[in-house]
């Protein structure tokens, strides 16, 4: 399975009802193998960061075992809006 930006963005966006998707390929030559995504979804509201950052996982588990390294920031709509105003 080739894994891309694209296809990261989609099923997040997909799985967990995202309204916001943002995914960087951070390998030094862009060969797919880390990347650091910003996810805001309603699903995470009242849910703590661990929790939050499960939901991801478990939405990429199968992508998971070929990328060596993966940051993610996950947000509510709430605190997206609190963020995108500072």
């Amino acid at each position: 399975m080739a894994i891309t930006s694209d296809h990261i963005r989609d099923k997040l966006t997909k799985e967990l009802a995202a309204v916001h998707v943002d995914v960087e390929d951070t390998s030094p030559n862009r060969c797919a193998a880390s990347y650091k995504v910003l996810v805001v979804s309603s699903q995470f509201e009242g849910k703590p960061l661990l929790q939050r950052h499960r939901m991801v996982n478990t939405c990429l588990a199968e992508e998971l075992k070929e990328i060596h390294a993966f940051e993610q920031k996950t947000l509510t709509p709430e605190q997206w809006d609190k963020q995108k105003s500072q």
